[in-house]
Formats: structure tokens, C-alpha cells, sequence
């Protein structure tokens, strides 16, 4: 088609170019609001919210890729300079592979929302749904990575001087690699193992861990840390290289049931029985315990106290740390008011000194 004609217009050179280019940039943004307001209204009849989501992710890079095709269209209908081209080609190689990386992470992330929204961790038997996240918070990360590097990758190369200069600089990626290899091996070593967690699953979203003696719930996994949510608000940054090379506890590694522990010393006189009989009553009057196992045992004996360990099930850590208090609180309200000869007593045999023989 042939290029507009302005010379028969008698109209001054820009302006042409710039009204069929406002023209069509106002022309895909009311398109593109038309066609998102009948997308909303579609999206809203549907029982599941995954839609809504992708919808809402989906409509700021959208728009502005849809300016970027109704441009690319009116391209062949402005008359512009060989200068004026060049830098119309160079902008539409950078912005281009921008908005469509842009698009490909905004819909990473819309799963990711997805997954959240399905995955319900706030239930009493979420393991399942603890997996589903950290993989998806993972694996999602690895993607937007990729993503973003494979997208900065394709603006250099519509730069004429970069692509022919990254021929020669192909020659020495060996050196260089080995050498930023060398330099950043905690950060590849770390990236890899990120990579490794998200399919061995050491550990999972919410998970309840110990860790350098601290005890805290996994509230965020990223590539090459951890951040651990300390039970005092604080906040413990891990490596994620640790929890495959260190030892750790995970109490939530199959399941979020427990089996919580209280410890008493006792006098060794103590009468047992009595004593289980009432922790099994302060246990079962607990709303807390879960009803699957309780029970009472003198674990240890020394010359002056006897160790006694009382045992009770919960639905999860918190509840069990909750539960254990309370059971510790009470027995020990009981001890001091109805069975005061059970505290433990240091015991001396006091002999009378015999008098020495008058010579």
C-alpha cells in the first residue's frame, strides 16, 4: 500500500505521523478496555476465582502490547526518514520482547496466585497443600528468572553493535565463565540447591523447624534463602544450601500431628498412680488434646528425685506447645496444693557422735 501523501495535503511533515499514531494508540487502548470489560464480566460468572486472577495480571501488560501491535500496524502507513526508521526498528526491538517477558511473568505469577488460592494451609491437615506451594513458589521463581534473563538476552540482540560484538566475545566465554563461576560459586551453589529443594522437599511453606537451636514456622523460600519466622516475631535467614547439608528438625515433615512431652522431678516417695490418675483427667479436660494418645511413666531415678514424663497428642506444633504448658501448670498447682510430699527433699542420716573413752 502506498505510503500517506502529504505533499497533496499541503500539511506540515509530522503531523501526519503523529495523528495516525495517536490515532491508533487511543483506537487499542479503547479496544483494549472494551475487550477487559467483557472479559470481567465473563470471569465473574465463574465459580472459581483462578480466572479473575489471570485477568487482573494479564491487563496492564496486555494493554500495553496491544498499543504495541496497533503501532506495529500503522507502521507501513506513515511515510517516516531513514533516521526516523532506524530508531522506530531499535525501539520496537527493545520494547517489544520487553512486554511480551513482562506478559510470560505475569502469567507465572497468576498461577502462583492460583495455587495459593487453592492450596489452603490455614486447615488442620495441610500437607498437601504446604507441597503444592513450595514447589509453585520455587519452581515459579526459577521460571521468572528464566524469563527475565532469556527477555534481556533478545533487547541486546536487536542491537546491531551488541550482536556483533557478542561473536567475538564468544571466543573468551570460556575464561570469563570460569571466572564468575569461581567468584560467585555461594550464589550458583545456593541457585542449584533451590532448584534441588523444590523436588526433594526437605522442607515446605509453614513447616515447623528447628534450626541453629531456634524454633520457628518456614514463612518464605526463595532461591538461595530461607526465611525462618521465629516464635518471638524475629526472623532467621538460612541458606538453602543448609537444609540439605546440615542436620535439622522438622516436627511438620509428614504431618502436623504431634506428640508433645512434659518433665516433672519428683520426690522418689511420690504416688504414681495418684498422680497419673490426675494428669489423665487434666488431659482429657483439655479442649486442646486430640484424644489419639496420653499417658504418665517415670523415665529416670537419681539418689534424691525420680524424673516422670507425661505424653499428649495435638493437631499441630502450636497447639502442642499450648497443650504442654497447660499440663505442666496444672500438675504443678496440684503437687504444691494436694500432694506437697511429692516435691523432691534432700534426705540426711544425722548419727549421734558416740563419747570418746575417759583414760
Amino acid at each position: 500500500m502506498p505510503a500517506f501523501d502529504i505533499a497533496a495535503w499541503n500539511i506540515p511533515e509530522p503531523l501526519p505521523t503523529l495523528a495516525i499514531t495517536a490515532l491508533a494508540v487511543v483506537a487499542a487502548l479503547v479496544l483494549h478496555a472494551i475487550g477487559f470489560r467483557l472479559l470481567r464480566r465473563f470471569t465473574s460468572r465463574t465459580p472459581s476465582s483462578s480466572d479473575d486472577v489471570f485477568a487482573e495480571e494479564a491487563h496492564r501488560p496486555s494493554r500495553w502490547l496491544a498499543v504495541a501491535i496497533a503501532l506495529a500496524f500503522v507502521r507501513r502507513f506513515v511515510d517516516l526518514s531513514p533516521t526516523s526508521d532506524a530508531l522506530w526498528n531499535q525501539l520496537a526491538g527493545l520494547i517489544v520482547p520487553g512486554i511480551l517477558g513482562w506478559l510470560a511473568i505475569a502469567m507465572v505469577r497468576a498461577v502462583g496466585r492460583t495455587v495459593e488460592l487453592n492450596a489452603d494451609i490455614s486447615v488442620a491437615d495441610n500437607l498437601r497443600a504446604r507441597r503444592r506451594r513450595t514447589r509453585s513458589a520455587i519452581l515459579g521463581r526459577i521460571v521468572i528468572f528464566l524469563i527475565g534473563f532469556i527477555t534481556i538476552c533478545l533487547m541486546l540482540l536487536s542491537i546491531p553493535s551488541i550482536r556483533n560484538v557478542g561473536v567475538t566475545l564468544m571466543a573468551s566465554a570460556g575464561i570469563a565463565g570460569l571466572a564468575v563461576g569461581a567468584a560467585a560459586q555461594p550464589a550458583l551453589k545456593n541457585l542449584i540447591a533451590g532448584i534441588q529443594m523444590a523436588f526433594t522437599e526437605p522442607i515446605r511453606i509453614d513447616d515447623v523447624v528447628i534450626v541453629d537451636g531456634e524454633w520457628g514456622r518456614v514463612e518464605e523460600i526463595r532461591l538461595t534463602y530461607v526465611v525462618i519466622a521465629i516464635w518471638d516475631e524475629r526472623r532467621l535467614v538460612v541458606p538453602v544450601s543448609k537444609f540439605l547439608e546440615e542436620s535439622f528438625q522438622n516436627w511438620t515433615r509428614n504431618t502436623s500431628k504431634l506428640l508433645g512431652s512434659v518433665f516433672l522431678w519428683l520426690d522418689p516417695a511420690t504416688d504414681i498412680p495418684r498422680l497419673r490418675a490426675k494428669a489423665e483427667q487434666v488431659i482429657a479436660a483439655n479442649p486442646r488434646w486430640d484424644g489419639r494418645a496420653q499417658g504418665l511413666q517415670v523415665t529416670d531415678s537419681k539418689p534424691d528425685a525420680i524424673e516422670v514424663r507425661i505424653l499428649a497428642t495435638a493437631k499441630d506444633a502450636g497447639t502442642t506447645f499450648d497443650l504442654r504448658c497447660d499440663i505442666r501448670e496444672a500438675l504443678l498447682a496440684f503437687v504444691r496444693d494436694e500432694m506437697p510430699e511429692a516435691l523432691p527433699r534432700t534426705r540426711a542420716l544425722v548419727e549421734p557422735i558416740s563419747p570418746r573413752p575417759e583414760r
